[in-house]
């Protein structure tokens, strides 16, 4: 997995998130697989360009928000920033960034 798909997935979920999507309804409202899109939001697939459209679309943004990832590097280069950014996650959340950590430090 590349830093690149993965961050792009992050971005997508979280502006599912704060549109109060599931993926199972951002999926459908793309036409997509619940399936891939889970993929793609953990950077295991690199959505087509008529794809990223239709998600921009979907969540009411510019397709260049999915891909402005600034405010994600300012406290990644701290120890803090990263607790901070756990802090309050869920189980699930942490097993997926775990993985996410694994994957990149390969």
């Amino acid at each position: 997995m590349s830093a690149s798909k993965i961050l792009l997935g992050a971005r997508i979920k979280e502006l599912r998130k704060r549109v109060g999507l599931s993926q199972d309804q951002l999926a459908e409202k793309v036409g997509i697989d619940g399936k891939y899109l889970s993929r793609i939001e953990v950077g295991k697939r690199c959505p087509s360009i008529d794809t990223l459209e239709r998600v921009a679309d979907s969540l009411q943004v510019e397709i260049k928000e999915l891909f402005d990832y600034s405010h994600h590097n300012v406290e990644a280069t701290s120890p803090r920033g990263i607790e901070n950014a756990l802090a309050g996650a869920s189980a699930e959340e942490l097993r997926l960034f775990y993985k996410i950590i694994k994957a990149v430090r390969r």
